[in-house]
């Protein structure tokens, strides 16, 4: 049976799922959690993605990761190779210890990001016998388990330096001390009933809107018409990216000011916002990179800047129309040097 062919690109985010072979749990102890999490985070620092959510539990890992470099078949490939050598030399097995492929689902962000955010955290409770719990036993079984990014989010624990926080918590409040409490009252609220309509969505090959599930399956339809391989060939569409002075010089003939500015502050500019979300996207550049060619002072203020060039976009027509235009060139410019 041919694989599912997957698409990548620049910034796509997703939702991962990993599962033991034959149901078979893939942690038997918490020293296997640790070194899961540790490998985990090697492979996040190893190949610049973002990794925003994690929840173990005995048998599956959901994971949400964004993909700076489009290049989510490496990472799962270091994570999974990595931490099955481990475990078979620990516990003396040998073998397959993941079932399959892992499955990955194309998210739309910002509300679909947060309601899956939802979702991934509340597993623990939805699973066994927690299921039956009375509501105050859930919310202590939720905030007490150790093994998700949850406890961070809420400030139970301090941030683990290889999760990203920021861009959830930013939905959740302008004001940061309130963010980590609103955010805690919204996955909770989760636990009184059922999103029906995410759920839908939940089943679904991609998750997002109407829109975006569109242009993910034109994507896929593009990609699988490509394809002239025997079916027992493992093949898989690269998305090219361009050089960053590309990149830049595009933005700065819109916009019109000189190449010096990028790495300039300037007050109520767009320039480096709509900079660093294009860096990201075309040129598949990791935050820090990023951070660096645009004189910024973290990895995490590259993100901040490229979240507020989107939250402009939506906002402001004009601005909207300046960053299709630019796109417009960017796509161009990929469309170029793009081999099948």
């Amino acid at each position: 049976m041919p694989r599912h062919l997957r698409v990548e690109f620049p910034g796509a985010i997703y939702h991962v799922t990993i599962r033991g072979n034959a149901r078979q749990k893939i942690f038997n102890d918490d020293h296997d959690r640790k070194r899961f999490l540790q490998r985990l985070a090697d492979s996040v620092e190893t190949y610049g993605e973002r990794l925003y959510l994690f929840c173990l539990m005995s048998n599956h890992v959901h994971l949400v990761v964004e993909t700076p470099s489009a290049n989510l078949r490496k990472f799962m490939q270091s994570l999974e190779t990595g931490y099955t050598v481990y475990y078979n030399l620990r516990h003396d097995t040998c073998g397959h210890l993941f079932q399959g492929r892992y499955r990955a689902k194309l998210v739309e962000g910002d509300e679909y990001l947060l309601k899956l955010s939802r979702y991934v955290h509340l597993n623990p409770i939805f699973v066994g016998s927690a299921k039956s719990f009375e509501l105050k036993e859930r919310i202590e079984r939720l905030r007490n388990y150790r093994w998700s990014s949850y406890r961070g989010y809420i400030g139970q624990d301090k941030p683990l330096p290889y999760v990203k926080y920021g861009a959830l918590l930013a939905q959740t409040g302008v004001k940061p001390r309130r963010q980590a409490l609103n955010y805690r009252q919204y996955v909770e609220d989760g636990l009184a009933g059922n999103d029906e309509e995410f759920n839908k969505i939940l089943k679904g090959p991609t998750i997002g809107g109407d829109a975006f599930c569109a242009r993910i399956r034109a994507a896929w339809q593009d990609l699988a018409g490509k394809v002239a391989q025997p079916e027992d060939i493992d093949f898989r569409y690269r998305s090219p990216t361009l050089e960053s002075q590309t990149v830049l010089e595009t933005i700065s003939r819109h916009m019109r000011m000189p190449m010096g500015a990028f790495r300039e502050r300037r007050r109520n500019s767009l320039l480096r916002p709509m900079a660093a979300q294009m860096l990201l996207k075309y040129a598949g550049l990791t935050n820090r990179a990023t951070a660096v060619l645009l004189n910024l002072h973290s990895g995490e203020a590259a993100g901040i800047q490229a979240r507020k060039a989107q939250a402009a976009q939506k906002q402001d027509k004009q601005t909207q129309c300046l960053m299709e235009a630019i796109e417009g060139d960017l796509r161009q410019h990929v469309s170029g040097q793009r081999k099948y």
